[in-house]
């Protein structure tokens, strides 16, 4: 099964996007958007941006920085960590859930690169 992003509308009237693998596991979500076109193209950028972003690791002593577009790997407030996928312009379009580990964190990073080019558009009402 395939991946795909689904779109839904908040109770405030903004969109926001989540990409699903195909086993319909939440990988990313994005951030509110005031239209559906500004979303689409939230969408887009990910479908761009994801198979071709460096990894930066902000969890590691010395922060080796790449340019975007890229995933950026940190630890929260609550010690998990998590990832965030800047685009070109530097605009974060979406973001991970928290990992116990790094390596659950990479395989999340890993997830999107597969999933989101061929990713289907859904829009749940």
């Amino acid at each position: 099964m395939a991946g795909k992003f689904e779109i839904k509308t908040s109770d405030k009237g903004t969109l926001s996007f989540a990409l699903k693998a195909g086993n319909g596991e939440i990988i990313a979500v994005s951030q509110q958007y005031a239209n559906l076109n500004a979303c689409k193209k939230g969408i887009n950028s990910v479908k761009r941006n994801a198979p071709i972003a460096k990894i930066e690791d902000q969890t590691e002593g010395e922060v080796i920085t790449v340019t975007n577009p890229k995933f950026e790997v940190y630890a929260d407030k609550k010690g998990e960590i998590r990832f965030r996928l800047k685009a070109r312009n530097g605009q974060v379009v979406v973001t991970g859930e928290g990992y116990k580990a790094k390596a659950g964190c990479l395989k999340g990073i890993e997830s999107i690169r597969r999933n989101a080019p061929d990713a289907e558009i859904v829009i749940i009402d």
